[in-house]
């Protein structure tokens, strides 16, 4: 057991190390002041503005802003569909698999250009070499580019400035964070025993029939492994993910992994406090955040240590619950990766989720319901500052004081698209699918447990799509050829869209609107935000928000199938 905790807790101790190291770093470069990268780079980024028409100095509205991510998103996303449809005519096929059905592939370009990377299928038995490498790999990097750059828009927008140029800032988010970091990360990969190959699968005899043979699929894994944590992309080479041998052989393998994708997400906390230049204000609420990390790592590592009640009757004593779990990594970094794969969206696993105790259950749906431990890349961030500005206003209003945020006031506007963005899209696009799977179980659900486990499945599925996380409670039928994976790719589809695009046109629309706004001097009566009591009133309101929008189906989840396991 110590053992298992003192693993967490090195773990953790590197987190912070990383994260203000690394905002730094990407507030230069968005900031345009002098990084190592600047000599290599520049006159990459430069030649690449001057073929493509793109004038970084011509900054955008919001709408102009989003126009450019929704034009952009549309146009790759349809290249990405064709190459699936033609998969069984492209080349890097060695397998000769042919083209998904229909829906399969229109799921996965949704899936793969929103940055959820939901998988209805198995990667190694679906998808040819091209399609991994060429096309879903290209999606790691554009989706979780779009992702930064909107977040970057966002804080220049709360502090008053122009949001920029989209493409301008997609190209940085690539050329400056992701590729480097990319190109460092498949080379250690391979180094500890990662795969990067083109070759055909390897045919061996099986152990119990020498006479008998086995196809053990390979492929070019490493690079596509270190942008699938990094960008919070998620979506695995091989059908079980990060809990393959190959996509992660070993301990070390497995905390690059989960560093690489808290990083991004833990550093963009402190680049707003770098641009805005109120580090103390980071800290704080990087310190919000990490306390509720912590706390659930804690729920679920207890709830995996303890084991299962009744696993533990029949064996005569306590044991971890080891069943859906790689025993290389074992109940503590079982629980570790769970937690912050299901609290960053990335999505990736390196054990079965719907195996977890219900604890890990409650933790996980919990993550997707709050969206900001640490959140999705880059909206998960824009999600915390506009929680911060719905509890400047509900502050405000309980104390008499001016509404204000970083010098700006607080109206109408901010108002209704904050409690829009957070109240509104993420429970219609989950509750409501939902509702309707589980009204039709047989017709629709495809469930495989019924009772409180059953809905968190359902639940959960909707949650995943519409938080973009890609991760999922796999006691679903939900990949065809079975009757109910059209409706699961169609439906996941909508939430899938609806959970992506509408938060981040809100998003860019309320930074528009804070930089428009004249600074407003500081008085006595003006509210603070980079106190610890209006930090603590923040966690308040994220925590009261999600509780009365998601807490009765955590209850009739997670939580009722905790007492069905004491009794």
């Amino acid at each position: 057991m110590l053992q298992g905790w003192l693993q967490i807790g090195l773990t953790l101790i590197l987190i912070v190390a990383i994260a203000p190291i690394f905002g730094s770093y990407i507030a230069k470069v968005y900031l345009g002041q002098k990084t190592l990268l600047d000599p290599v780079l520049r006159p990459i980024e430069a030649l690449i503005f001057r073929l493509s028409g793109i004038n970084p100095e011509n900054p955008k509205n919001g709408w102009q802003y989003a126009g450019g991510v929704l034009y952009s998103n549309l146009i790759m996303s349809v290249f990405l569909f064709l190459m699936l449809m033609l998969q069984g005519l492209l080349p890097l096929n060695p397998t000769g698999l042919p083209a998904p059905t229909w829906d399969t592939a229109l799921h996965t370009t949704i899936s793969f250009m929103t940055n959820t990377n939901q998988q209805h299928y198995s990667g190694e038995t679906t998808l040819s070499y091209f399609t991994q490498t060429l096309g879903l790999g290209f999606m790691f990097f554009t989706s979780a580019g779009t992702g930064i750059a909107v977040a970057i828009a966002f804080i220049r927008g709360l502090t008053g400035r122009p949001l920029g140029n989209f493409y301008s800032d997609l190209t940085l988010a690539i050329t400056r964070i992701l590729l480097p970091i990319s190109i460092v990360g498949a080379i250690v990969f391979m180094a500890a025993g990662v795969p990067e190959t083109l070759s055909v699968p390897i045919i061996v005899p099986t152990l119990e029939n020498p006479n008998l043979s086995q196809a053990i699929a390979i492929g070019p894994v490493a690079h596509f492994e270190i942008i699938k944590q990094l960008g919070e992309n998620g979506g695995g080479f091989f059908a079980i993910n990060s809990a393959h041998p190959f996509e992660n052989p070993n301990n070390f393998t497995n905390l690059i992994q989960i560093l690489a994708m808290i990083s991004i997400p833990t550093a963009l906390i402190f680049t707003y406090g770098e641009i805005t230049n109120n580090r103390k204000q980071s800290w704080l609420l990087f310190g919000l955040v990490f306390i509720i990390y912590v706390a659930f790592i804690i729920v679920t590592g207890v709830g995996e240590y303890q084991g299962n009640p009744l696993v533990n009757t029949l064996l005569g004593g306590q044991s971890p619950n080891l069943e859906g779990k790689e025993v290389r990594f074992g109940w503590a970094q079982s629980a570790l990766f769970a937690v912050t794969t299901s609290g960053t969206m990335t999505g990736a696993v390196n054990s079965m989720l719907d195996s977890f105790m219900s604890n890990g259950g409650f933790v996980f749906l919990s993550n997707l319901f709050l969206q900001i431990l640490w959140g999705g890349q880059g909206t998960g961030t824009a999600y915390l500052y506009a929680y911060s500005i719905l509890a400047v206003f509900v502050t405000g209003l309980m104390v008499g004081r001016t509404p204000e945020f970083l010098g700006r006031k607080i109206e109408k506007q901010e108002v209704v698209l904050t409690s829009f963005l957070i109240l509104l899209v993420h429970p219609i696009f989950i509750l409501i699918p939902g509702a309707i799977a589980l009204a039709f179980p047989d017709q629709l659900a495809g469930i495989s447990n019924p009772g409180f486990h059953g809905l968190s499945q359902v639940i959960y599925e909707y949650a995943s799509a519409a938080a973009n996380n890609g991760s999922g409670f796999e006691g679903l039928v939900d990949s065809q050829p079975a009757a109910t994976g059209l409706w699961w790719n169609l439906s996941t589809s909508v939430s899938l869209l609806g959970g992506r695009y509408i938060p981040i046109v809100a998003l860019l629309l309320l930074a528009d609107g804070m930089s428009r706004k004249q600074t407003v001097a500081m008085t006595a009566g003006t509210l603070r935000t980079d106190t610890i009591l209006f930090t603590s009133v923040t966690a308040g309101v994220i925590l009261i928000m999600a509780a009365l929008t998601f807490f009765p189906v955590l209850a009739l989840g997670p939580i009722a199938e905790a007492f069905q396991l004491s009794y």
